[in-house]
């Protein structure tokens, strides 16, 4: 069964969703019950019909989330789209880092469904109002060029590195809502997005007093900085080739007249390729105090990775640590 959809905007979303994965491609649609994932999943099927399956993560934490899992499964079963729902099981619930413990066990549940249903990638509804919501919060922090090109359309899913598909991130959120308007479906309501407690939340409210930005020629300004982020990381692969020399599990690097950014992303490829412990990715202020005692001369144990300064950089395992 078809609900009532603007033709103009399913021939967008399939235009754009085209662009990044062949029609022929079998697609994971994550749907929490929200006015953005309804709005993907009704714009997914109408473009893709017979080609989407949808899963919603039940975080176990609201006594109404498991209603609005079955408000999706409904939906679905409306639309012809096969369902699953996904119950995070906490031992404990978290008292601490709600959000990015939520976030973990729920891309691990989908990544695990991706799998046994044989579905190539999985698409999220972040759109362009996340994306410029998620520049301010990285800019609030100092990012570099990395971190500054936010969202991705296509990247992976974290802790599984299968296909990561968003996209609706020329979309704003009040077009999505019109989605679902148009189609009289009723979307659910997290008080989590209401919630100041949340960075994000707080970021939602401030730009919401200010009518001075121009949120898609921000969006296009991230499209630029994720543009020039991969022209650095080519730039980085070719000085690799030629400044980077590996021996008996050593890597050495001699940095030469390389610029700051250059030097910066060798060293975090160098750990990475030897790191042994800990998430291979360094944080923005564990890598600022590594290019500080590098270039120093000094040395630095981080991931496993014993790390020397001075005119050869030198990136060796460190020594077992002794147990107490």
């Amino acid at each position: 069964m078809q609900l009532k959809l603007d033709p103009h905007l399913v021939g967008r979303f399939g235009a754009g969703l085209d662009r990044l994965i062949p029609g022929d491609a079998r697609i994971g649609l994550a749907v929490s019950g929200g006015p953005d994932s309804l709005a993907l999943l009704l714009l997914a099927s109408a473009a893709r019909p017979g080609a989407v399956e949808a899963a919603t993560v039940d975080h176990s934490l609201r006594a109404e989330s498991a209603d609005e899992a079955a408000m999706v499964a409904g939906l679905c079963a409306t639309l012809g789209v096969p369902h699953a729902t996904l119950a995070i099981r906490w031992d404990r619930k978290p008292e601490t880092a709600l959000q990015e413990r939520s976030r973990a066990e729920r891309y691990r549940l989908l990544g695990g469904w991706l799998e046994r249903r044989g579905l190539g990638v999985l698409a999220t509804a972040h759109h362009l109002d996340d994306q410029v919501e998620t520049l301010l919060m990285r800019l609030n922090r100092g990012a570099g060029v990395r971190g500054l090109a936010a969202i991705r359309p296509v990247a992976t899913v974290p802790g599984t590195g299968q296909p990561l598909l968003r996209p609706l991130l020329d979309w704003r959120r009040e077009d999505l809502a019109s989605v679902c308007r148009i189609a009289g479906v009723s979307p659910a309501a997290d008080p989590g997005n209401s919630d100041d407690r949340f960075e994000r939340v707080r970021v939602r409210n401030a730009l919401a007093q200010l009518d001075l930005l121009d949120v898609p020629a921000i969006g296009q300004s991230v499209a630029n900085l994720a543009e020039a982020d991969a022209a650095l990381e080519w730039a980085v692969e070719h000085h690799w080739r030629t400044a980077v020399a590996a021996d008996s599990g050593e890597l050495r690097y001699t940095p030469g007249d390389a610029p700051p950014e250059i030097r910066r992303r060798i060293a975090a490829k160098a750990v990475a390729e030897l790191a042994s412990e800990g998430p291979l990715q360094l944080r923005g202020r564990e890598l600022n105090e590594l290019l500080g005692a590098l270039t120093a001369g000094g040395t630095a144990t981080l991931r496993g990775v014993r790390c020397s300064g001075g005119e050869t950089w030198r990136f060796a395992s460190a020594p077992p640590r002794r147990l107490a």
